[in-house]
């Protein structure tokens, strides 16, 4: 059974920063790419960005890009996501998901308020 669970969401004020986490559990972790999604109040769900399984290769949306930083620690089963000059328009809850299957964690709450 696939578990994912995210953590490090908060309240940070525009122009600040913060790093959110996923561990993964029930498949083998380096065989898989791994993504970020976020769905904001009243939105649909949308692509943040990826990272392939061993970590060589990433990609972002445009409006994150330059911005957002992902990264993964196989050891640990974990994919980062680091945040930085976040906005208001990046309040969102962020969810993790494996390749290959349409199934999120829970997530974790990001607001970006003065």
């Amino acid at each position: 059974e696939i578990q994912l669970a995210e953590s490090g969401g908060g309240l940070v004020q525009p122009g600040g920063s913060l790093k959110l986490s996923c561990v993964a559990r029930g498949f083998t972790f380096e065989n898989y790419g791994m993504s970020w999604f976020r769905q904001a109040p009243g939105k649909a769900r949308e692509y943040v960005a990826s990272i392939h399984s061993a970590g060589l290769s990433t990609m972002y949306a445009d409006d994150v890009k330059g911005r957002f930083t992902i990264s993964r620690d196989n050891d640990f089963q974990t994919v980062y996501l680091q945040m930085d000059n976040l906005k208001s328009e990046d309040t969102a809850v962020y969810y993790c998901k494996r390749s290959g299957v349409d199934y999120f964690g829970p997530g974790t709450l990001v607001i970006v308020s003065s």
